[in-house]
């Protein structure tokens, strides 16, 4: 089997290492040799929080290099155009349509990008291009956190394993409150990507 490289990227707040050790585990759970790696920097403070995660039969570093990233899953719309360059030549990127504007675009000295710019930059690296309006669909399901639940499940739908297997997960990670919104949430997700 060959290794499946993903990348999630999005900024503190929004799940990303949640959902990647959620990756991780089902991974686990099927039989594949997984490898993961966070950075963090300053996620506190609203930085950007990157997450590398390796499935396959053996996989030897959890890092992924540039241009091998099978699947980019982008929580926030600049940090997907920011890491686009790391996508594989046939690879697929999911983006939300979450924007978080720095200090420095509220304050005028640079400009945030669009949509348009955002999926340009993207398509330079990839055609497949999925992008999923989560803030709509957490806004539905009444739990604006569930971001990362929704891109979960946008994701399975391309590496698989059923549903169930990410589900038991989902519900073994999360606190009892949470779990009924964040099933839904993962169901809108892939639910959305199916749709295309």
């Amino acid at each position: 089997m060959k290794n499946i490289n993903v990348l999630m990227v999005g900024i503190g707040g929004q799940g990303v290492i949640l959902a990647s050790d959620i990756m991780g585990e089902v991974g686990m759970n099927v039989g594949y040799d997984v490898k993961k790696s966070d950075s963090l920097g300053m996620a506190q403070r609203g930085g950007s929080v990157i997450s590398h995660v390796r499935w396959g039969e053996h996989v030897f570093s959890p890092m992924i290099k540039r241009g091998e990233v099978d699947f980019l899953l982008g929580f926030e719309q600049l940090e997907a155009a920011r890491w686009a360059t790391y996508l594989r030549p046939g690879g697929t990127a999911i983006v939300s349509d979450v924007k978080v504007v720095p200090v420095s675009a509220i304050n005028g000295k640079v400009a945030y990008p669009d949509w348009d710019e955002v999926s340009r930059i993207l398509s330079q690296y990839t055609d497949r291009l999925y992008p999923v309006p989560v803030t709509s669909i957490c806004l539905e399901e009444g739990d604006p956190k569930a971001l990362n639940m929704v891109m979960l499940g946008a994701l399975s739908v391309f590496l698989g394993p059923e549903a169930e297997t990410w589900t038991e997960v989902i519900r073994l990670k999360l606190l009892p409150r949470f779990v009924g919104s964040s099933l839904e949430a993962f169901s809108r997700g892939a639910a959305e990507v199916k749709a295309v």
